[in-house]
């Protein structure tokens, strides 16, 4: 762990910019979680930025989805991981484990004691001594890594390998020290998928065998094993220093072969280090902070890490340099780029945003990798994983994340081709309700879904279906197709049908168009998913100024905001029966009924803007960033999942959130540091600096854009990218006359439409 993270307490000071960013970012934040608790739910990433795989300490059982636990005193194996949350468990895994002494498979009998005084987590590199002596170093290529296990003296040395849960096929060819195979485990992948494997020793074996993890047996001398929960292990000699290069490929043993000789070759563990160590500090690079403290400095690129690790590549490049792959979704061979891992439910708020800014060109990319996915099972995703598209979340996001490239310039894909998957998805459903939309009929018919009893989350898919739906009519508009523009407008209100003006709240309504007559705003599931109605009240990402309408005008509407922040942190458990993570960590952040630990309610702070009080976005957004991120092992407020959580402190320290992805607009917060630069793919530079910023000084007084007056409270995505340098002057109160006329307001869908009309009618 950094020794630097003991300064996290410390009062703010000045702390200038660093180029070896790499040393500021601490991998454990967040492993200091439970089911029942979530302070990230992650674990320390041994990785470059969206690497095909990754590498993990694990300190949990196989299988288990808590992998790392901050709070463990063992570790079992050192895993190679594709995991992007623990509640979808892992796939692909092996795991490799040093043991002196006697040789113990049983993962539990056989787990080491260590200190985390004795371990360093970094994203390049990753080193750990136990209690017995073993010292293991890891460092990782996009495809491999290279480990180095010292051994004691004196004391016999093994290393195991563990094929996980599922089958796995192991051969040692101890005449070129060598071990192949492939592994088979994980959650929905396909029959026939397979990680094959190959593992290149840098000593000779004294011995080695197979191993039966279910039965706890040893077979000295067998030199290929195959079945569920299986293993080898090879011994060498006492004292020795062991370096093994690890590759790994979906599509055969021949690419894994052919990884391993391109990645890793005949380079040392130093130059491979030294590589992912040069290609970290590029990727953090990308964005230089100065000013406040150095914790500030340390939380802020531990999560520009994390936000930097999904999706994962899936593809594998050829004898020739061209990308193929795998696909988990037809079982066949493609050509081209695929990526795999995220939950756009999560991420299509605040990560793919970021992304959009920091790196286009892999956008433009993975645009293609999406419509991939469709054309080779039928649906879009909405939460990307190998063989699984949907049914995870509600939400129809991919269209999110299509439309929010388009429309900010990406056009590396075939906009009627998206729309016409979109329309296959919102228009249908698999039989059994995983793909798709299974209540599409009622949506269009009654204009939102009716609330069962009997299910969750008709009200919180009501108002995702609307925000999809803009995207899919904000990307026909854009690319001129007036056939889609014209179906996706009709629906694009719909978020009023589920707006009971009684109680000011979204609420449940039945097929017959009555409320529920028992409605309670504190109570979670329900019409609601992960959340209660004083969340999901605030998602019409589009239509802001609609949403302040209906609840009453701009004054209400804020006194309402206020509500949120300072009612009680009450609980009901509603449809739930019992309390879980989310609601506890909504009451642990003290913040009323705000929850920035789930994704539903992250942009609300950011609606003060829009009702003409930028101060008060201002206020709530620096109070938690400073109160609910940190670079601990407790540094967020709840799941970090996939980035998303990160990308909305990187983009809110910035000074910027995208509040509707969809348009090419950021909203003004409040920047965290006296200085940030953004180093833009094209070569250019964008510089946001905050004069007389601090702790205090959190209230934007004045600012100009390239030398010019600029009061909007959005900032448009062709302005940033075009590069040039945005000031603002802090203060210590706000300037409630700054930034509140109808010209400074971000989009809204409603006011967008009375403007046109306006121009017409003159």
């Amino acid at each position: 762990m950094l020794t630097a993270l003991g300064s996290l307490a410390a009062a703010a000071q000045n702390a200038s910019p660093v180029k070896d960013l790499v040393s500021y970012v601490n991998t454990l934040q967040g492993t200091a979680s439970t089911p029942g608790y979530s302070y990230g739910n992650t674990y320390p990433a041994i990785a470059l930025p969206f690497g095909e795989h990754f590498w993990s300490p694990q300190t949990g059982k196989n299988g288990n989805g808590w992998k790392y636990c901050y709070q463990d005193s063992a570790i079992r194996g050192f895993g190679q991981t594709h995991q992007c949350s623990p509640w979808m468990n892992d796939y692909g895994v092996y795991s490799l484990m040093p043991l002196t002494g006697n040789l113990v498979v049983n993962e539990d009998k056989r787990a080491s004691p260590f200190d985390h005084r004795n371990e360093k987590a970094g994203p390049d590199y990753y080193q750990v001594r136990f209690d017995n002596g073993i010292q293991t170093q890891i460092t990782p290529s996009e495809r491999g890594a290279i480990f180095r296990f010292q051994f004691p003296k004196n004391a016999p040395a093994y290393l195991l390998l563990d094929g996980y849960t599922g089958y796995s096929q192991f051969q040692i060819d101890a005449q070129h020290k060598t071990v192949t195979g492939y592994v088979h485990n994980g959650i929905f992948i396909p029959g026939n998928f397979k990680n094959h494997l190959i593992l290149r020793f840098s000593q000779p074996l004294l011995s080695y065998g197979s191993w039966d993890g279910q039965a706890n047996t040893v077979s000295a001398d067998s030199t290929q094993v195959s079945g569920n929960k299986k293993g080898i292990y090879l011994q060498f000699k006492p004292g020795t220093t062991v370096e093994v290069k690890v590759a790994s490929s979906y599509i055969s043993l021949a690419q894994a072969k052919r990884n391993l000789l391109q990645e890793l070759g005949t380079k040392s563990f130093d130059q491979v280090h030294s590589r992912a160590h040069q290609t970290w500090n590029k990727k953090l690079g990308q964005i230089q902070v100065e000013g406040l403290s150095k914790s500030d400095q340390q939380t802020f690129y531990s999560c520009l890490y994390r936000s930097s690790l999904f999706p994962c590549k899936f593809y594998d490049r050829d004898s020739t340099g061209k990308p193929y792959y795998y696909s988990p979704n037809d079982a066949k061979i493609h050509n081209g780029y695929f990526y795999t891992d995220d939950g756009y439910w999560d991420t299509f708020r605040a990560k793919f945003p970021l992304y959009n800014l920091l790196q286009p060109r892999m956008q433009a990319r993975y645009m293609k990798a999406i419509l991939a996915v469709q054309k080779e099972c039928g649906w879009l995703p909405s939460w990307s994983f190998p063989a699984e598209t949907g049914g995870v979340m509600i939400g129809n996001h991919a269209i999110s994340v299509l439309a929010d490239a388009w429309i900010k310039g990406i056009h590396s894909f075939d906009p009627d081709s998206a729309l016409a998957a979109y329309f296959h998805e919102a228009t249908g459903s698999r039989p059994d309700g995983r793909f798709g939309r299974k209540e599409w009929g009622d949506y269009f018919v009654l204009g939102y879904v009716p609330y069962k009893k009997s299910e969750v989350g008709s009200t919180a898919k009501t108002l995702e279906y609307c925000y999809d739906d803009f995207c899919a009519y904000q990307l026909a508009k854009a690319s001129g197709n007036q056939f889609y523009e014209d179906i996706f407008a009709r629906q694009l209100y719909n978020y009023k049908n589920v707006f009971n003006p009684a109680s000011g709240f979204m609420e449940g309504k039945d097929s017959t168009g009555k409320f529920d007559p028992q409605f309670n705003p504190y109570q979670w599931g329900g019409p609601f998913v992960e959340g209660n109605s004083w969340h999901y009240s605030w998602s019409v990402f589009h239509d802001v100024q609609g949403l302040i309408d209906l609840m009453g005008g701009p004054q209400k509407f804020v006194s309402k905001l206020d509500a949120l922040f300072n009612s009680p942190d009450s609980i009901d458990v509603g449809s739930y029966r019992d309390t879980i993570h989310e609601m506890r960590e909504m009451v642990t952040a003290r913040m009323g009924q705000y929850a920035q630990g789930n994704e539903p309610i992250e942009h609300t702070a950011y609606l003060y803007t829009y009702a003409g009080q930028p101060w008060k976005t201002q206020y709530h957004v620096r109070r938690i960033m400073q109160t609910l991120y940190n670079a601990s092992p407790k540094g967020y407020p709840g799941d970090e999942d996939q980035g998303q959580m990160s990308a909305w402190y990187v983009l809110s320290a910035l000074g910027l959130y995208s509040v509707c992805p969809g348009t090419s607009q950021y909203i003004i917060g409040s920047p965290l540091f006296t200085k940030a630069v953004l180093h833009l793919e094209g070569g250019k530079t964008f510089v946001i600096k905050a004069l007389n910023n601090s702790d205090q000084n959190i209230y934007i007084q004045s600012a100009t854009l390239n030398g010019q007056p600029f009061t909007a409270n959005w900032i448009d995505y062709k302005t940033i990218i075009k590069g040039g340098e945005l000031i603002f002057q802090m203060g210590d109160h706000p300037a409630k006359n700054r930034a509140v006329k109808t010209s400074d307001l971000p989009y809204s869908f409603s006011s967008t439409k009375s403007k046109q009309a306006l121009t017409r009618a003159k």
